[in-house]
């Protein structure tokens, strides 16, 4: 019984520390997300994290990001034909994380990574400037979420957008940024 009882307070204490690397999502209940049907993401934990920024306006309230997520879901799907928001996740310079597709669903951000990452962005353009400290934070308490919550393996290769495709995402100043990461992939290969 005590060998039990000891088992069970560690799984409680990991399971307390997964959480606590967790930042705030705001679910898509929370911002207002439109009814969508994706698929499930085949490859489960994700073996790569993709980061993205909007290239567009940046937002520093709960109110601005949460309309920022309804535009950029109504943009994907009344523009681009997709089932939903491209993004599993986005994150605001408020420093709160703001649920896209989530976890297990497969996004529609970066071909050919789709179906094995989970794909994060950032409000905002970061060609000459980053994320302020409150959004890097957030994100990157994102990813250890993931981890911790065998969502994003614990061996994943964190990527750039444009090393999935061409295109300047996440922006010139943001991708220099994310290159001193963790886990960062210079030369990244979709597992197939």
């Amino acid at each position: 019984m005590n060998r039990f009882l000891a088992t069970l307070a560690v799984l409680c204490v990991a399971f307390a520390a997964a959480q606590a690397t967790c930042p705030t999502i705001i679910t898509r209940a929370q911002w207002g997300a439109r009814n969508a049907n994706t698929g499930a993401l085949p490859h489960v934990p994700a073996p790569f994290v993709v980061v993205h920024h909007t290239a567009g306006a940046f937002c520093s309230t709960q109110a601005a990001c949460a309309q920022q997520m309804r535009n950029i879901q109504s943009w994907h799907m009344d523009g681009n034909g997709w089932a939903d928001i491209g993004y599993n996740f986005c994150v605001g310079e408020c420093g709160l994380a703001y649920e896209g597709r989530g976890w297990r669903r497969q996004g529609a951000h970066a071909p050919p990574y789709n179906n094995q990452s989970v794909g994060a962005c950032v409000f905002g353009t970061f060609t000459s400037r980053v994320p302020n400290a409150a959004a890097q934070l957030a994100l990157q308490r994102l990813i250890n979420c993931g981890v911790g919550g065998g969502h994003i393996a614990s061996n994943y290769w964190l990527i750039g957008h444009r090393q999935a495709s061409a295109t300047a995402c996440p922006g010139n100043a943001f991708f220099n940024l994310i290159q001193t990461w963790p886990r960062f992939n210079p030369n990244p290969s979709p597992r197939m």
